[in-house]
């Protein structure tokens, strides 16, 4: 129930000895200004992070192809296989759970030999041979016409999307770029689509340097028929692609005469894994954050503790004449409960304003300087503000409590005689 009397005598308590008070206020601020900002820069480098897997599908793995280590049905060690367009279609009938089987060619690279040439400009791209399906893949924004799509793959059409690099390199500005043409090693391929990459750190360098092409095009232009260079493969939301990629090995192993036990013979990377293992050290991070938060805060929360031990001593008599009066010890408790947890939430609460402000200025300076390396957005969730309002409020009380429990224990009698 809502008292003036008991919030003046609870102000003016805390306004007696302002310097003292502001001492004891910062410890708090202070923690917990250090608690958000260190769940803050965890969540920033972690979106640094995970940025760098290029908004792939993380349930997805790459996989190509490697030399043998072990001879196997009369077939030497070091053989080299290929990948075939049978393949795909193979591992797609033997598991369902897999989403997406996307076959790849490459050529050239963006730091290679000059590949593409428009009239009289050239560059140095990668190329890639792909399935419309990649796109889903590999989100990307497509800012200007179309990406390849199965008409093209069924007719081996010669049509590319390409990135933003490539039109700075092949096209003056304002030059209208779908229906033109460009030609990569010394073939004509007409453009039908411009992109680029949806990663929040920005485009690569070598993203933004790349044209892809249908696959099949691809395997025609360049004499690569039905042999395929790698694979990108993602499984369905509910099944992890790390429990499936051993049997997929299995199953090509089987396909192309490699010993079961041949661990060489086919490279991959897990994105999944990958994944895993970066939340997993996150996870990590934030645990620690909190633990180093929570210290910093413990030591404000005890001189809190500490400073209102202090203020019952110094009204000791006063706590002696309202016993004598008839005030109740929860009376007394309370009061000394409360001011404690003012002073708490009021000090955590400038600090809570305190790091949302500094988190204010680091995207501020982020978004005018450009993104940091490994570091994007660094933010927290409604979740921890909830949550350190919820150990602001324990721990006002528990900062209370002991000098509560004191209040209480005297005998007005014994409260009236100290001088």
């Amino acid at each position: 129930m809502f008292s003036k009397d008991r919030w003046n005598e609870i102000l003016e308590a805390l306004t007696a000895n302002k310097f003292r008070t502001f001492l004891t206020a910062f410890g708090v601020f202070w923690g917990i200004t250090i608690l958000v900002l260190l769940l803050a820069l965890t969540n920033g480098l972690k979106n640094g992070v995970t940025a760098s897997f290029d908004n792939f599908a993380t349930n997805s793995m790459f996989m190509w192809v490697q030399r043998t280590s072990i001879p196997y049905k009369g077939l030497p060690k070091g053989r080299r296989f290929d990948y075939k367009v049978d393949d795909v279609q193979a591992i797609k009938q033997e598991f369902p759970e897999l989403k997406y089987v996307s076959p790849r060619n490459s050529l050239g690279g963006y730091q290679g030999a000059s590949n593409v040439i428009r009239g009289t400009k050239t560059g140095a791209f990668r190329i890639y041979g792909d399935y419309p399906e990649f796109i889903k893949q590999k989100p990307m924004d497509i800012t200007e016409g179309r990406f390849i799509n199965y008409s093209d793959i069924n007719d081996s059409r010669k049509v590319c999307a390409i990135g933003p690099d490539v039109i700075a390199g092949l096209y003056d500005k304002n030059e209208e770029i779908i229906g033109s043409y460009i030609k990569i090693n010394g073939v004509n391929f007409m453009v039908i689509g411009t992109f680029k990459m949806t990663n929040s750190q920005g485009d690569s360098e070598e993203e933004a340097n790349t044209i892809f092409i249908p696959f099949t095009a691809f395997g025609k232009a360049f004499n690569r028929g039905d042999n395929v260079g790698w694979m990108a493969i993602t499984a369905h939301d509910q099944t992890s692609i790390t429990e499936v990629k051993e049997k997929v090995f299995d199953f090509l192993k089987v396909r192309h005469r490699v010993h079961p036990d041949d661990q060489s013979a086919i490279g991959h990377r897990d994105l999944a894994e990958q994944f895993g293992r970066v939340n997993g050290l996150f996870n990590i991070l934030t645990v620690v954050g909190y633990f180093v938060g929570a210290l910093i805060l413990m030591s404000g929360i005890i001189g809190i503790s500490n400073i209102m031990l202090i203020v019952v001593k110094e009204r000791t008599k006063e706590i002696g004449v309202r016993r004598a009066l008839g005030a109740s010890p929860w009376n007394i408790k309370s009061q000394i409960l409360q001011e404690s947890l003012i002073l708490t939430i009021l000090s955590g609460m400038v600090g809570v304003a305190f790091s949302a402000g500094v988190i204010y200025l680091m995207n501020y300076l982020l978004s005018i300087y450009g993104p940091v390396e490994n570091f994007v957005n660094p933010s927290v969730s409604m979740s921890v503000i909830f949550t350190a309002l919820t150990i602001l409020v324990v721990s006002g009380l528990l900062a209370g409590l002991i000098p509560a429990n004191s209040a209480t224990k005297m005998k007005p009698v014994d409260a009236l005689r100290i001088e």
